[in-house]
């Protein structure tokens, strides 16, 4: 993925936090444009093609639950939204009006930058017969190795089924009952064990992992990029 070719628009109400967003993608070789407000983000809109729209929901004018609905009619851009802390109402809300993803303010902006590139990821598409990166990572699933460093890890069967489906749907949480399903194990506790060694494959830090996380009550998820 070429990120110098991806063109993300940031739309914010809030100079610092537009600012902080626009340098951070840019530091991370993204092409950034920046809107104060609705009526502005439609004009850029005009103006260029987007890959991605960063929205924060709560600005004046037209929120941004509205001019996601709006541009969801007219255009299929993937669209982050930024939501205050624990309005689960108000995140449901901006998924059922079709945006792909959100965000809880204050939000740290490595996990931001990990949202879009699985967003960008999935939208582009992922051939998973290739070598596969994630983090320090490369998975091959031909082969069913994971490599990290010197060290070569192998996955069997069951590894390899999930992480087929993740790889294909990275950003989306999987319950145990889905992993379950998909890698054909019928034990919870024997799904919490391959979790686990995914992780003590994929992770640096295994018991802080960055990219296959637990999302509590729900199940988990893994992030590429």
């Amino acid at each position: 993925m070429d990120k110098s070719k991806i063109h993300i628009l940031v739309v914010d109400d809030d100079d610092r936090i537009r600012d902080l967003i626009k340098q951070y993608l840019e530091d991370n070789n993204y092409m950034v444009s920046t809107a104060i407000d609705s009526p502005s983000a439609k004009i850029k809109l005009f103006q260029f093609n987007f890959d991605i729209i960063i929205l924060d929901v709560m600005m004046p004018g037209q929120n941004g639950f509205d001019l996601t609905r709006e541009v969801k009619k007219k255009k299929n851009i993937p669209i982050i939204l930024l939501t205050a802390k624990g309005e689960v109402e108000n995140r449901i809300k901006g998924l059922e009006l079709g945006a792909d993803d959100y965000l809880g303010k204050p939000f740290e902006p490595k996990e931001l930058l990990l949202r879009i590139n699985n967003i960008i990821a999935k939208s582009k598409g992922i051939d998973i017969n290739k070598i596969i990166s994630i983090g320090k990572s490369k998975i091959n699933l031909n082969k069913m190795n994971i490599f990290r460093g010197e060290k070569s890890y192998k996955i069997n069967i069951a590894e390899k089924r999930i992480l087929v489906e993740m790889l294909s749907n990275p950003g989306k949480t999987y319950s145990r009952i889905k992993i379950a399903e998909i890698s054909n194990i019928s034990q919870e506790r024997s799904i919490d064990v391959m979790i686990t060694r995914l992780r003590q494959k994929i992770e640096i830090d295994p018991k802080n992992p960055k990219y296959l996380q637990t999302i509590r009550g729900s199940g988990y998820v893994l992030w590429v990029g």
